[in-house]
């Protein structure tokens, strides 16, 4: 008997959301499945919110993304956050639940698969050090370890580096959550010659005005990256 087959039998794997038994580890059974709201349809290919249509198309881009400068080229996101896809952004986030990470990683790697080239670094958004000991992990590098394990990709979680604590953007209008995160990111002057010449594929947990994704793509082109997309576990739509 292999020793995860031993272990499932004395430990039966529950569903990340609601505990009901599940057939295999780190995933959601069939009701919580149905009750993510998982983007599937047509969506902004710039951010990645969904959009009217049941066929995804490129060069598809929403009302914000054609009226706001976004630095980045392509964006994508796997859930919408609202409902259990923002139950489990919560649960990763503040409950210490580093296995909704993990089962991220097959969704995110579905996601991203248009963006990721052979040369493609994977870099989570960085918190400051003090948010990092306070929480003790960083949930979007948690996310960026699970898709590099899935697809094989180069990890960096190093690369970037947040200089300035920054405040809550929660409850920030659009102006404000820019204002905040304003030169907060920058290279890591031991690490980020990595991104030099590369495509780098920036990791969060949630996109909300797209303002921290904004400081990390300028932070990645300051290290020289050739070019920047970016994806988010969940991402805040005006209709969620």
């Amino acid at each position: 008997m292999k020793m995860q087959t031993a272990v499932d039998a004395i430990y039966p794997p529950d569903c990340i959301s609601c505990g009901a038994a599940v057939e295999t580890g780190f995933g959601l059974c069939a009701t919580c499945w149905a009750d993510t709201p998982f983007v599937t349809g047509a969506a902004c290919d710039t951010c990645g919110t969904p959009l009217p249509g049941t066929d995804p198309e490129e060069g598809l881009r929403c009302d914000d993304c054609m009226t706001i400068a976004r630095p980045w080229s392509r964006g994508r996101a796997v859930m919408v956050y609202a409902g259990n896809g923002r139950r489990l952004v919560l649960a990763l986030k503040h409950g210490d639940r580093a296995d909704v990470a993990r089962a991220a990683g097959p969704w995110l790697a579905r996601a991203a698969a248009p963006l990721i080239t052979e040369d493609t670094v994977i870099v989570p958004v960085p918190l400051h050090w003090w948010r990092l000991f306070r929480r003790r992990f960083n949930q979007s590098a948690l996310l960026a370890q699970a898709l590099a394990n899935q697809t094989q990709g180069f990890f960096a979680p190093d690369a970037l580096k947040r200089v300035r604590a920054t405040g809550s953007q929660d409850g920030r209008d659009r102006e404000a959550r820019f204002a905040n995160i304003r030169d907060a990111i920058q290279p890591n002057p031991r690490r980020a010659h990595i991104l030099a010449g590369r495509n780098v594929l920036l990791v969060d947990d949630v996109m909300t005005s797209g303002a921290t994704f904004a400081a990390a793509t300028q932070a990645a082109f300051d290290a020289g990256a050739e070019n920047v997309d970016v994806i988010a576990l969940a991402r805040v739509a005006k209709d969620a």
